[in-house]
């Protein structure tokens, strides 16, 4: 993962980030392509700012990205991620996290 935040954070780093239950859901429902906050939040059922808590360490962890549309932000996996993505399991480079 060339030049990523994700590849300054150390494997245990990136597993402590994921450690987080409600981190992890978004990260899979994330498996499935881009998501609204919107969506995330109606299937995820917490408080929108304790979602967007979850999101910002998320990007800051280099493990997903957002970008504006319209009046709304979607989320997305970080492109080395999506790549290396195989069904329902991401490789983090020094583990493969497979969801079920």
């Amino acid at each position: 993962m060339p030049d990523s935040a994700a590849e300054t954070l150390s494997c245990a780093g990136l597993l402590k980030v994921l450690a987080d239950e409600t981190r992890l859901a978004v990260v899979q429902q994330l498996l499935d392509g881009p998501k609204h906050v919107g969506e995330m939040n109606a299937s995820l059922g917490v408080e929108q700012s304790l979602l967007s808590h979850h999101l910002k360490v998320l990007r800051e962890a280099g493990l997903v990205t957002s970008r504006r549309d319209g009046k709304a932000v979607l989320y997305s996996l970080v492109p080395e991620f999506e790549a290396a993505r195989r069904g329902k399991a991401i490789n983090l480079g020094c583990c493969l996290i497979a969801f079920e």
